[in-house]
């Protein structure tokens, strides 16, 4: 079954007909909101709001293990995410699409691993190609069957939020050779990775990062969500056509 974590900007799928919701219960907590089943086009898949339904939860305190547990304990194999970016590459521009193929975490004091010796033995995970190829190449299809572009690479800088970044902190990371910053990549992905559930990222360019762009002097908020708003109708169309790439 295909999982669709939704976030800013995607606290519902409105285009999922839904047919029944689950409090899910995990041995790490309750995740961000019961799960949404239903249906895109036909196709069976599962939903949940990563920042609550009232986008109450901020990026650190999001509980990641409860949230990737109780979507593969209900048989998600195939997990997809929605994040919403900022853009550090000046060539990436607000409503871009960007399909991440690596990520760099800048994250801390987040519960990041089910193997801690704890709950679960500890187990070292190969992370070296942090998503799914399969995963990749299903959004790249679905893009390309519906004509809807998307940047095919990236690499995600995970920063701790919930606020944002200072212009000398987007630098650092353009220097490590980020692209994109977020505050939700991981431990998202590592946890889906020991799971063995396949995890790919679909993440709209809502601004551009401080210091770039019309950013340059500071965050643009008042145009920030009515153009989100618009980029993710997009994203919705792609995930109907994801789905029917199973």
């Amino acid at each position: 079954m295909l999982g669709i974590i939704g976030g800013t900007g995607l606290t519902e799928l409105a285009n999922l007909n839904i047919h029944r919701r689950l409090i899910a219960r995990t041995p790490y907590g309750e995740p961000s909101q019961p799960l949404v089943f239903g249906d895109v086009d036909g196709v069976e898949v599962v939903f949940l709001a990563r920042h609550g339904g009232g986008h109450t939860i901020p990026p650190h305190a999001v509980n990641y293990r409860a949230n990737i547990w109780a979507l593969h304990s209900v048989g998600v194999c195939e997990l997809l995410a929605v994040a919403t970016v900022g853009g550090i590459h000046l060539q990436l521009r607000p409503a871009d699409i960007v399909l991440p193929n690596q990520i760099i975490d800048y994250t801390h004091g987040r519960r990041n691993t089910y193997h801690d010796g704890i709950e679960l033995p500890v187990k070292h995970i190969d992370f070296t190609e942090p998503y799914s190829a399969e995963m990749r190449q299903k959004c790249l299809r679905a893009a390309q069957n519906i004509a809807q572009p998307l940047i095919e690479e990236g690499v995600y800088a995970c920063v701790q939020g919930p606020r944002l970044e200072t212009a000398a902190e987007i630098n650092r990371l353009e220097r490590d050779g980020a692209t994109i910053v977020g505050m939700t990549g991981m431990p998202e992905a590592a946890l889906a990775r020991e799971l063995g559930v396949a995890y790919a990222a679909v993440c709209p360019v809502a601004n551009y990062a401080a210091g770039r762009g019309d950013s340059v002097n500071g965050i643009q908020f008042e145009g920030v969500i009515p153009l989100l708003n618009q980029t993710m109708l997009k994203v919705m169309r792609l995930i109907e056509q994801i789905a029917k790439e199973r």
